[in-house]
């Protein structure tokens, strides 16, 4: 790294964009994800390099960074080239909430602000706790989240978790500690027997039909499809994982199964 903090921070993926504006380091940002939108100003402040498993490594490049942000092994071709050219790059790995609630500590150590993050993911942590005991009328219902269409894959470990704090339970999850979609597929027939009374929908990157969702083979006698509880939630807010899983993305569940 040329300088500690890094003075110029390239962030391949939204979570610690959002992460940096909130401990109030976007200065140090000069060039960001194209999924990026939160907060609403990055579009207009920050230029845009890449896309999730693609880069314009040229214009990466061209910035100068100190330090690259990525995610996950979906990222390691990116990164590998990065690598190869003499960047520093640190990848995180966060699938769940206590990974999320990490990723904000360790980044905060490495723009030198330390103090902030903690403080920061204690505040989130505290929110989580007074959402998770705030009295719900039993049963909890049964929650189906639907993280893409074709094929069926449901959600990933951090979701079902704001499930669960949300008061609902998940409809699948021994699913929730496979980290590829992959490992999520689901089919029709195991959302059938399951029977969920609500189906959360939140197709990455493309919007949510809940009627297609509603005209599957079988499933008009789904609690949730006969009672009309088939809801999108914005994929910005519940599937990367950073601050807006905690806030909006949480907040979106609570009001689905309670609202």
């Amino acid at each position: 790294m040329r300088h500690f903090p890094p003075r110029r921070v390239v962030c391949l993926t939204e979570e610690t964009v959002e992460t940096l504006y909130l401990l109030g380091e976007q200065k140090r940002i000069v060039g960001v994800s194209g999924y990026a939108v939160r907060p609403p100003q990055v579009r207009r402040e920050k230029p845009r390099v890449s896309a999730f498993v693609s880069a314009d490594i040229p214009k990466i490049l061209a910035l100068e960074p100190d330090l690259v942000l990525a995610f996950s092994d979906l990222q390691a071709g990116i990164v590998a080239d990065l690598v190869r050219a003499g960047i520093d790059v640190h990848v995180f790995n966060q699938r769940d909430v206590a990974g999320i609630l990490a990723m904000i500590r360790t980044l905060g150590a490495l723009v030198g602000a330390a103090g902030r993050a903690e403080d920061l993911a204690h505040g989130f942590g505290r929110r989580l706790a007074a959402i998770a005991a705030a009295p719900r009328p039993a049963p909890r219902p049964k929650v189906y989240f639907e993280e893409w269409d074709d094929p069926l894959i449901s959600g990933i470990g951090w979701v079902s978790e704001l499930i669960e704090i949300a008061g609902g339970k998940d409809a699948f999850p021994e699913l929730r500690h496979r980290q590829a979609a992959k490992d999520r597929i689901v089919s029709p027939e195991a959302v059938r027997e399951a029977a969920p009374d609500v189906i959360l929908a939140s197709w990455c990157g493309k919007k949510v039909v809940p009627a297609r969702i509603k005209q599957r083979d079988g499933w008009s006698e789904i609690p949730a499809v006969r009672d009309n509880r088939v809801v999108e939630i914005k994929s910005p807010i519940i599937l990367q994982p950073g601050p807006a899983a905690l806030t909006d993305g949480l907040d979106a569940i609570v009001a689905a199964l309670w609202g």
